[in-house]
């Protein structure tokens, strides 16, 4: 039997009335769950205190240079996608940290820390290649 995978966000009120739920791929579903992995803070799930990664730890950090927040991020990451998704092997993960200018309004404009993650793995149960790439904003944290 073929495994479902379900998208996020899931719809609540269709699993309680037994409805149908939208499904995706298994690389899709991989790509949410490391999504949802980057965007929680540790001790955020209360069920898991080791879900999530240390870019909350970083976002304000202005005394590292950016050697050490790249150390540190993509050491983070990799923990927890060892602990968390098991369903990858042969991680590895690559982290960016670049200046870009952003204006809020049209006269005024700041720069901001952009970090550019790119994770390349293989999926275990179907030995296919599998690369997942996400760039936000720290300082506060954004993905826009």
């Amino acid at each position: 039997m073929q495994q479902q995978y379900y998208t996020l966000p899931l719809d609540a009120n269709a699993l309680i009335k037994n409805e149908s739920i939208d499904t995706c791929t298994i690389k899709d579903s991989i790509a949410n769950h490391l999504h949802l992995l980057m965007i929680s803070s540790f001790g955020e799930c209360h069920f898991d205190p080791t879900f999530g990664c240390a870019i909350w730890d970083v976002d304000f950090n202005n005394v590292a240079n950016d050697t050490k927040l790249v150390l540190i991020i993509k050491d983070s990451l990799y923990n927890s996608l060892k602990n968390h998704e098991k369903r990858l092997s042969k991680i590895d993960i690559t982290v960016k940290i670049q200046q870009e200018e952003r204006s809020a309004i049209k006269a005024v404009s700041r720069v901001k820390k952009r970090v550019v993650v790119v994770i390349n793995a293989t999926i275990k149960k179907t030995n296919e290649r599998f690369t997942f790439q996400e760039g936000f904003f720290i300082g506060p944290l954004s993905f826009k």
